[in-house]
């Protein structure tokens, strides 16, 4: 049986990140599936779940309306161990593949700006405000303490975008709507604080 650690989501109550080992999604395609093995579809149909998504390492779940995960989660967690023994029952239709990327892609960026990254953005602060993702390409835009700021760079491409690729190796890159260039220029030298350190904000 495969093994599944479900990780809440920050912000979502409704919503569970079951993360497999490593591979075990290799046969399935990334992204909100158009078809789903038997047990699942079924929560689909009764409305337990609302929506279904495929990451690299990953199988997110949203439960429908009224739902409670101490109810529902141990049904959730049989089916999905059901289904991911049957990698051809997931079905993503070719058109709307590009579209379903985005819109995971959307949704994690949202996540971490709302957890680790943004958080340490504030604590400087500064803002990081999601403005759009397209054909794989994150477009966000710095506020507050983060505009301008040479150690911005740290923060969006040592953290927001690592951990982006991590969950989507399909990201083609992370983009500043308030440069220019719309790149994040790499500092010269690393922005240290009075004690030497690197400030990595």
């Amino acid at each position: 049986m495969i093994p599944l650690h479900p990780q809440r989501v920050p912000g979502r109550p409704d919503r569970l990140r079951w993360i497999v080992p490593a591979g075990t999604l290799a046969g399935i395609p990334v992204g909100p599936p158009a078809g789903v093995p038997g047990p699942l579809a079924a929560l689909l149909a009764d409305a337990t779940l609302e929506r279904i998504a495929v990451e690299p390492t990953a199988v997110v779940t949203v439960l429908g309306a009224g739902r409670d995960w101490r109810d529902e989660g141990a049904r959730v967690r049989s089916a999905l161990h059901t289904a991911l023994d049957d990698p051809t029952g997931w079905i993503v239709e070719a058109d709307a593949r590009a579209d379903d990327d985005d819109a995971t892609l959307y949704d994690t960026v949202r996540e971490a700006l709302a957890g680790e990254v943004g958080a340490l953005a504030r604590s400087h602060g500064g803002v990081i405000d999601l403005v759009d993702v397209r054909d794989g390409i994150v477009t966000v835009r710095l506020g507050g303490a983060c505009h301008g700021c040479p150690a911005a760079w740290f923060t969006l491409h040592q953290r927001l975008e690592r951990q982006l690729r991590r969950l989507h190796p399909g990201l083609r890159e992370v983009r500043n709507a308030g440069s220019p260039t719309g790149l994040f220029g790499r500092p010269a030298k690393p922005v240290r604080t009075s004690d030497g350190t690197p400030n990595v904000m």
